[in-house]
């Protein structure tokens, strides 16, 4: 019975063998790892098909199981070099076979021919039984077992090596092969020191080796995925990771994910993402919606993405949730933490630099509304001034006259007529103040917020004249305004975002003619279809053709050391933002430009 039960283990073995062969030779883009792995393959279905051999026919051909083994010794002797390939296979992705490795097979050549003549000398073996126990063995026996182990010891050492190293996305299918080769060669070995076993157990041995193979190479498809060589090449790109396993332990990560974060690598591996470890890093909240991510991933198979600030480090990340799968089979969750430390700076520089150039053109506004009001004020106020004068004669004219007898009841009319029409040009002058006050006062918000508002064209007509009236006068400039639609219809925003808008294009065409005096600007305000359209017209030298092309992409002007470029930059920002509108523009060489601002209605 027990040689039935190692020759059914044994044709078991062969088969599976024969199968995972199969397998491998079928792979299409064979690689290294496949060409040696299939040597280990070969060497185990010498020995097994050698001991099946053995037991089916020693018997009834009357042959020594001894010449069996000798045939056995073929892949036993070549096995330990397979396994040292393969181990050089799967720890560098790149391993090509050279000319120096041939010297692996010298040892093994030299144990052949010393088995196949042990008749004549018993180096090898001076007793051979099938049970190691009464077996003994010859000097050169020790030689080939100190030189075979050896080399299975250097085979383990890069398997356990980079198995641990990657733990991540081959800890199953290294384990499975770690197991699978520890099995017979732990067997193998404690025949050397004299357990008492059969010779047919180590291939019963290789039976259980194969179905731990045969598990990870089908069921996990180890020879399709890159050898763990590829460590090497994760630990320097610029992103790091972190893989998660399903119970959310930490199985495995690159070396930049460390330097990210300043953590321990004994620390990381194998503890809880969610846990307080991790909590010293990323704040409760992240992790909370790291964890819903991953929670989803993990259902839909989708990616999702989130922003995230390490706790007490400046370092932002942009972090990168996918769930693995093979064969709908869970192999882990990647996190890919992309570093936006510099990115998130430099964009908070450039909102400080353009907020700096923002306050600059308001401060520049403010000093054009600072002279308007001077210029809009200076007038009413000294006719007003003037008013006072002419009422204070008046009434010291009237007092004057009470109880004069000459002083008739027509002289007295005619003093309160001259009364009355004084009082009227100070009520006409103070309203005047009171309209520059309100625009003024409107227009001065915008330097501090926006106030959406519903207004009328003639609203909108005031507030442009009377802010850029100083302006205009100075530059010798004549604003010609041309209504062509109801002067009441009402514009829903932010007006005095529109002024500022209005006045900077006018300003821009005032300077447009360089000084000269006597010269027209015309601001037409016309209706198509869903639209209210403003257009300010200079007819100056028109916009050079580098300007042209990135007018409102960018911050250019024509006025340089005197111009920001933030002006028309702004503008059109503020018609885009506050109106959903568009600016457009055209221009002439030496006929002018202008601009066209759309404001859609309803």
């Amino acid at each position: 019975m027990t040689q039935n039960f190692y020759t059914i283990a044994l044709l078991v073995c062969t088969i599976l063998l024969s199968i995972i062969m199969l397998v491998v030779l079928n792979v299409k883009r064979k690689k290294s790892v496949h060409i040696t792995f299939a040597f280990v393959i070969l060497c185990l279905m010498i020995c097994c098909t050698g001991q099946l051999a053995s037991l089916l026919f020693a018997d009834d051909w009357n042959i020594e199981p001894v010449y069996f083994d000798y045939f056995v010794y073929i892949g036993t002797c070549f096995l330990p070099v397979a396994f040292l390939l393969f181990g050089f296979s799967f720890s560098r992705s790149r391993f090509k076979f050279k000319k120096k490795y041939l010297l692996l097979f010298i040892v093994p050549i030299i144990s052949l021919l010393v088995i196949w003549t042990n008749d004549f000398h018993h180096l090898f073996y001076v007793v051979y039984n099938v049970y190691t126990a009464q077996t003994t063995f010859g000097p050169y026996f020790y030689i080939h077992s100190i030189y075979s182990y050896g080399l299975l010891f250097i085979a383990l050492y890069y398997l356990i090596r980079y198995t641990i190293k990657n733990s991540g996305f081959f800890s199953k299918q290294s384990i499975l092969i770690l197991i699978g080769s520890i099995i017979p060669i732990a067997i193998n070995f404690a025949g050397v020191l004299g357990i008492p076993m059969t010779i047919y157990i180590t291939p019963i041995s290789f039976t259980i080796s194969t179905l731990f193979f045969a598990l990870a190479i089908i069921k996990f498809k180890f020879l399709t995925i890159t050898p763990i060589a590829l460590q090497n090449i994760v630990d320097k790109i610029s992103d790091g990771y972190i893989i998660i396993d399903d119970e959310n332990i930490v199985a495995d990560f690159n070396k930049t994910f460390l330097t990210f974060t300043q953590m321990d690598s004994d620390t990381l591996r194998g503890c809880y993402l969610f846990g307080d470890i991790i909590h010293k890093y990323i704040s409760k909240k992240d992790l909370t919606l790291i964890k819903d991510y991953v929670i989803q991933s993990r259902s839909n198979n989708q990616t999702y993405s989130l922003q995230i600030k390490l706790v007490n480090y400046e370092k932002y990340f942009n972090v990168e949730i996918t769930s693995l799968f093979s064969d709908d089979l869970l192999i882990g969750t990647l996190l890919l933490f992309k570093d936006t430390t510099q990115h998130i700076l430099d964009f908070e520089q450039i909102q400080n630099n353009q907020n700096m150039l923002m306050e600059k053109e308001r401060l520049a506004s403010l000093g054009q509304l600072i002279g308007g009001i001077a210029h809009n004020l200076k007038t009413p106020i000294m006719s007003i001034s003037g008013a006072a004068e002419g009422l204070t004669d008046l009434i010291k004219e009237y007092d004057e006259s009470i109880g004069d007898p000459e002083v008739t009841n027509d002289d007295h009319h005619a003093i309160a007529k001259d009364m009355t029409e004084w009082v009227e040009k100070i009520k006409s002058y103070s309203e005047y103040m009171s309209d520059v006050i309100t625009a003024v006062k409107g227009q001065a918000v915008t330097l501090s917020e926006n106030e959406t508002v519903s207004f009328d064209l003639d609203e909108l007509v005031k507030r442009v004249n009377i802010l850029m009236k100083h302006e205009l006068k100075n530059a010798l400039v004549t604003l010609n305004v041309h209504i062509n639609t109801n002067p009441k219809t009402v514009l829903n925003g932010d007006i005095t975002s529109l002024v500022q808008v209005i006045n900077n294009m006018i300003s821009n065409s005032i300077q447009a003619y360089n000084g000269e005096p006597n010269k027209t600007i015309d601001f037409y305000i016309n209706k198509k279809d869903k639209s209210i359209i403003l257009s300010i017209q200079d007819y100056g030298s028109g916009l050079p053709e580098s300007v042209q092309k990135k007018l409102f992409k960018e911050m250019i002007t024509t006025k340089g050391k005197n111009g920001t470029g933030l002006g028309l930059f702004m503008s059109y920002s503020t018609i885009r933002a506050h109106f959903n509108g568009n600016i457009t523009f055209e221009t002439a060489k030496g006929k002018g430009t202008v601009f066209h601002i759309y404001i859609p209605v309803e």
